[in-house]
């Protein structure tokens, strides 16, 4: 876990526990503007943990911040991150 400061309503700055998190790629809106683009560091990829469903398949799960999302397709930003959350 790592520590962030949180700003509360009355001022006073807070420490939460945020979890760690492994960089595992980038998102960023096509030229053409019609689609979000994935781009996914192999290295990373490998790193990451996975689990199992009942059928056998197995998957990385991942997490791309949806604020984050909005302001790239509203052109606020030219890129979010992709990360899978750590246990520690």
């Amino acid at each position: 876990m790592t520590k962030k400061t949180q700003t509360e309503e009355n001022g006073n700055q807070t420490e939460m526990d945020m979890p760690d998190s492994l960089l595992v790629g980038y998102v960023r809106k096509s030229n053409a503007g019609g689609a979000l683009k994935i781009s996914i560091n192999t290295s990373a990829f490998q790193d990451c943990s996975t689990y199992e469903t009942s059928d056998g398949q197995t998957y990385v799960p991942l997490v791309i911040s949806m604020n984050a999302v909005r302001r790239v397709i509203d052109g606020e930003r030219a890129v979010t991150t992709v990360s899978q959350l750590q246990d520690n």
